[in-house]
Parts: structure tokens; C-alpha cells; sequence
């Protein structure tokens, strides 16, 4: 059949018209105007959930520690009482050996026969919730985790509260909003906003916890999860404050206003020094993981024998067991001994890896805190002195960033932990170095690395979907075929054998998703190339029998939109309708653009080109060297 039998149009005031208000695959589309940020109706509603959420957390996070509390006096004083004791005030080296072992033997029968959920510290836990579990937890979780992390730290363990909480607080918001009819999103946003909640009342440090929960948790910069998680970590810090105090944690560093050059200089070996020290850690925790995953007995036993190493390096160094605020304090203030600090330096980094490895509960920030310090107290018997505790400082934020890989989660937690601003620079030159060195040799951190041996593969660069900067009139085509509702579908199939006999694959056979219209020029709907190919070129039925709604989009709408429309309909192109009373057609949009669209962004990331030069000297006459003669 000639090409003439159907309608060849291309975009112009004689195009064919849209019916008003045309709808794809039966459902209307309402694009959201272009701007900035998507900012939806329900983002108060997220904000009023995350004020009991923020305060549930925060009481969960004094609880914790009164809890750890309660566990180290029972455990190492054999006394009912929440009043703040460390393991390494007892006299007696057999309790030190002991109690870790008895700590760990009762945590892996919670996590036997309670949740296996509570094995580890917490963070690879909560990003999985997040990743692959909907960001359900289950109520149990929300009360196994802070026990076992309790009699974990209690009985003599080198953790942390802030992993444990993490989760914690991750479980209230995950449980309240499991009570509710919300998307697995905004389950997200309330279970995040619990953990930014629980970090920020255990540390005082509300700013750290919103960059936390930025950088590792929430993977999207959005106002709809932005601005909940704040609401909770202000709420929370709030509710701390008559109940914790609201000073720095650990006061009194002093560090001066204007610092020598060479100081600066030196930042940047603490850094990669800081760098060094958190892949070695890091490869720490995993090696002894595998050492433990080849014993020949359920891993219920593990933190038993985890326990035993920690109570080897107890006797070696008390003041290594327990969370150790006291340690971190005396290394920040430059109070410490030498023989603390390289007693801490390698009895804590040996335990608190080699421990962690077991599987027990416990959290990792506040170890990676009194590693760094003692890191930077080392660095302190060598370096110029600056001011007592400086270089511990420097040090503490350059190891928090090179292990967690989040920089500027580990300043604003310097900065929040401490008060010192007149710091700022030098911990922004450390954790970026540290930072630097770590990604650059070791592949996963230690929040991701047991992601990955789960068979999970997180991201942690983040960038702008080049989908999102392309609109639909950057790519759409022209509508060159159409067909008449009169038409018949034998008729429509014979045109598409005849392009294809003539190898036409520019033209009828290239456009694939055909508009029909009624013969007052109206679209009555779209037949596709699939639905006519197996047609018998004798049939009868007339195509307005046959179309279906088409899915459209408009020209101003962006790729990602329409993406997401193409995901929602399960299609791969549609049909591009203007936006005037009347729609007129004007082009189709095919899955084949949106990768046109990535493969322009992968250009701009990996083409390299010049466009500028300097302008180069010509030679004058008296610059061309004389021509000798050669014999």
C-alpha cells in the first residue's frame, strides 16, 4: 500500500488535535510546575509525626544510658544503680576477663533465640531496613538492640551507644509509621528521623546528626525527608537538655584563635596518618569477621569468645573496656599519659576490631572517637605543640572521616563534641585528607563492608539525574504517520509490510507508536507497530475498534517524569501533547531518548576536551637560525 493511505503530518498550526485533557493509560497526569524542589501536601504532616518521634528517641537514648549504666554496675561492682561507673574502676582482674566473656555469651542468646538483627553495630542493620526492607522494623528489634547493646558496653565491651541508638530510634519511627497508611518513602523519612533523633540526644550534637543521616541514610536531598529528620533532631536535642545537659561533651581542648603555617602543613600528614589508621581498622573488623565465620561451631558462640579478647586487653589496659568518655575527655584536654595513650592506641583498636568481628552488639563512633584522640595525642609527643589536645582533635575528625567516608559528618561532629570553631580549618584539612585516603585504598567502609557480603551493593556518590536537566522537547520526534479511525487494520498492516519490504526503518517503521483520528481531526487514540504486525492484511476492523489510550507528556515536562510515567504504564514510548486548550500532537518519546540522554552525560563525564590555548610566539625572520652548507 502506498505511503499515501496514511496521513504524513509534522508539527505546525495544521498538526492534528489532542482531545482536551487526554489521558494516559486511562489515568490523568498532573505534572507538578517545574522549580527547584517538589515540596508535597504531606511534608506537614511528616514534620507533626517527627516531634513525638524525636522525643520517644530521645528518652529511648537516656534510657540507653542508664541501661549501660545499670549493666556496668551490675556486672563489675555487683550494685543496683544507674550512676556512671567504667569497668576499669574495679580491683579485680578476674572480673575484668570474665564479664566480657558472660556479656557476650548472654547477647548471642538474645541474638539466637530473640532477633539475629541485633548482631553488629547497628548502621549496616539500619541501611538495609532502609534499602531492601521497606524501612520496617520489627517491634522487637526496637527493644533486643538496646538490651544487648546494654549488657554488651556494661559488661566490659570497647563500643559504642551510638550504633545501637541508630537503630533504636530507627525502629521508633519505623514502628510508628507502621501504624499509618504512608509510603515506603515517607517510612523512610520517620525511620531516619528516629535515628537522627536518637544520635543527637546520645552526643548533644543535633547539626552532626542531620549531616549524618545526609550523607549515609536517607540517599536523596529532599525537603519532604530534610526537613522531618531536622524537626526530630531538634526535638530530640531539646528533650536532652534538662536530662544530659546542654555543654560540649568534651570540653576544654582551648585551641587558639590564629595557628603557625607550618601547623596547617602538618594537618594534612595527621590527616592521612587518620586515613591510614581508619583502613586498618576497617580491614581489622572484616578479617577477624572471616577468622570467625571459618570456626567450626554456631555463630551464637562468636561473642564469647569476642568477650575473651576483650577481656585479654582489659588486663593489659583497663581503661580500654567501655564506652570510655573519661579517656576520650583526658586525650582532648592533653591530660593523658604516654603510656595511656599508646595503650589505648593499640589494645583498643586490637579489641574493639577483633571483638567486633564476633557479631555482638555495639556501635562504632565512639571507639573510632578514642582511637583518633589517641592517634592525635601520639602525634602530639612529636608535633609542634599548639595547645593541649590539639592534635587529638585533628586527629578524631580525620579518623571519624576516613572510617565512616563521611567528611563532613566527622567536622560537624568535632566541632558539636567539642566547641572548638578556632579548629575548623585544620579539621576540615584532616578529614578531607583522611577521607581521601581511605577511598582512594579500600573500596567499602565500615558501615557498607557487610552490606556488601550480604549480597548488597550501595553508592555512596550522589548527583543529579541527567534525566532531571532534559525536557521532553529536547528529544521528542515528529509524528511523521498517522491513521484515520476510518481506516481499516488490514490496511494500516499492509503500510507497515510495504515499509518494511522497502527497508523504510526512518520512517513508518522507526515511529512505532502510531496517533488515529477521527475525521474531525481529533485523537481517538494510538495502535502500535506490535499490534498491527500480526495483522492479516484482509481485516475488516476499523482502527477506532482497536486503538487504546494513549500514555502522553507534555513538552515541558522533564525525562525523569517521564520515565517514571513509562515505569508506572508499563510502556516505552509515549505521546507528546501541547498543553494549549485543544492538544495538538506533537511528537512521540520513545525509551530510545531517555538512554540519548544518559549517554550525553556520560560524554560529558569521560570525553576530554580543549577549547582555549595560549597564544603561542610567531617567529620573526631574525629568529630563524642561519642555514650552514653542508660540504
Amino acid at each position: 500500500m502506498p505511503l499515501s493511505a496514511a496521513a504524513r503530518t509534522r508539527p505546525g498550526s495544521d498538526r492534528p488535535r489532542g482531545t482536551a485533557g487526554e489521558k494516559g493509560g486511562g489515568a490523568s497526569h498532573k505534572t507538578p510546575r517545574l522549580g527547584d524542589f517538589h515540596v508535597p501536601p504531606r511534608l506537614l504532616g511528616l514534620c507533626a509525626l517527627a516531634v513525638p518521634i524525636g522525643a520517644i528517641a530521645a528518652l529511648a537514648a537516656v534510657g540507653l544510658m542508664k541501661m549501660i549504666a545499670l549493666s556496668t554496675n551490675l556486672f563489675f561492682f555487683g550494685t543496683l544503680s544507674v550512676a556512671d561507673s567504667e569497668p576499669s574502676g574495679t580491683s579485680s582482674p578476674w572480673l575484668i576477663l570474665t564479664m566480657p566473656v558472660l556479656g557476650g555469651l548472654l547477647v548471642g542468646l538474645m541474638a539466637r533465640y530473640g532477633s539475629e538483627k541485633i548482631r553488629g553495630h547497628g548502621m549496616p542493620e539500619t541501611l538495609e531496613a532502609i534499602l531492601v526492607g521497606g524501612s520496617k522494623v520489627k517491634p522487637r528489634v526496637a527493644v533486643l538492640k538496646p538490651t544487648s547493646a546494654a549488657i554488651s558496653i556494661g559488661s566490659g565491651g570497647p563500643f559504642g551507644a551510638e550504633g545501637p541508638i541508630i537503630m533504636t530510634g530507627g525502629a521508633i519511627g519505623s514502628l510508628i509509621a507502621q501504624f499509618l497508611r504512608i509510603t515506603t518513602d515517607e517510612r523512610k523519612t520517620l525511620l531516619v528521623a528516629g535515628s537522627a533523633a536518637g544520635m543527637a540526644a546520645t552526643f548533644n550534637a543535633p547539626l552532626a546528626s542531620i549531616v549524618l543521616a545526609v550523607e549515609l541514610l536517607l540517599f536523596e536531598w529532599r525537603p519532604r525527608s530534610f526537613v522531618p529528620v531536622c524537626v526530630a533532631a531538634v526535638v530530640a536535642t531539646l528533650v536532652r537538655g534538662p536530662l544530659l545537659g546542654t555543654g560540649p561533651l568534651f570540653p576544654g581542648a582551648h585551641v587558639p584563635e590564629r595557628l603557625a603555617l607550618p601547623a596547617y602543613g602538618l594537618c594534612i600528614v595527621a590527616g592521612a596518618a587518620a586515613g591510614l589508621l581508619a583502613v586498618a581498622v576497617t580491614s581489622l573488623v572484616y578479617v577477624s569477621e572471616d577468622l570467625f565465620a571459618r570456626l567450626p561451631f554456631h555463630w551464637m558462640w562468636w561473642p564469647a569468645i569476642g568477650g575473651l579478647i576483650i577481656g585479654l586487653g582489659g588486663l593489659v589496659e583497663p581503661r580500654a573496656l567501655g564506652i570510655g568518655y573519661d579517656v576520650i575527655s583526658e586525650l582532648l584536654t592533653g591530660h593523658a599519659t604516654v603510656g595511656l595513650i599508646i595503650g589505648i592506641l593499640l589494645v583498643k583498636s586490637l579489641i574493639w576490631g577483633l571483638s567486633l568481628g564476633s557479631g555482638t552488639s555495639g556501635g562504632v563512633l565512639a571507639p573510632v572517637f578514642m582511637i583518633g584522640a589517641a592517634l592525635g595525642a601520639a602525634e602530639g609527643l612529636v608535633f609542634p605543640h599548639v595547645s593541649p589536645g590539639f592534635w587529638a582533635v585533628v586527629s578524631l575528625a580525620g579518623v571519624l572521616g576516613g572510617a565512616m567516608r563521611s567528611p563532613l559528618t566527622g567536622i560537624v561532629f568535632c566541632l558539636e563534641l567539642t566547641h572548638e570553631v578556632n579548629a575548623l580549618i585544620p579539621m576540615v584539612i584532616a578529614a578531607s585528607t583522611a577521607y581521601l585516603v581511605s577511598v582512594v585504598l579500600l573500596k567499602r567502609s565500615v558501615l557498607t563492608e557487610k552490606l556488601a557480603r550480604r549480597g548488597l551493593h550501595l553508592s555512596r556518590e550522589y548527583s543529579v539525574d541527567p534525566l532531571e536537566v532534559h525536557l521532553v522537547r529536547q528529544f521528542e520526534t515528529p509524528t511523521t504517520v498517522t491513521f484515520r479511525a476510518t481506516q481499516t487494520a488490514g490496511e494500516a498492516a499492509a503500510l507497515l509490510r510495504d515499509a518494511h519490504a522497502v527497508a523504510d526503518e526512518d520512517g513508518v517503521l522507526a515511529q512505532r507508536l502510531y496517533p488515529v483520528f477521527t475525521s474531525d481531526r481529533d485523537l481517538c487514540g494510538v495502535v502500535t507497530r506490535s499490534d498491527l504486525v500480526y495483522t492479516a492484511p484482509d481485516d475488516p476492523r476499523p482502527l477506532a475498534g482497536i486503538v487504546r489510550k494513549p500514555v502522553t507528556a507534555h513538552p515541558d515536562e522533564t525525562l525523569r517524569t517521564i520515565a517514571y510515567r513509562m515505569a508506572a504504564e508499563s510502556v516505552t514510548r509515549v505521546l507528546v501533547l501541547t498543553r494549549e486548550e485543544k492538544p495538538q500532537v506533537e511528537g512521540v518519546l520513545s525509551l530510545r531518548h531517555l538512554l540519548e540522554a544518559r549517554r550525553i552525560d556520560l560524554h560529558e563525564e569521560h570525553h576530554s576536551e580543549r577549547f582555549l590555548r595560549l597564544p603561542s610566539r610567531r617567529r620573526s625572520p631574525a629568529d630563524t637560525p642561519p642555514v650552514v652548507p653542508t660540504a
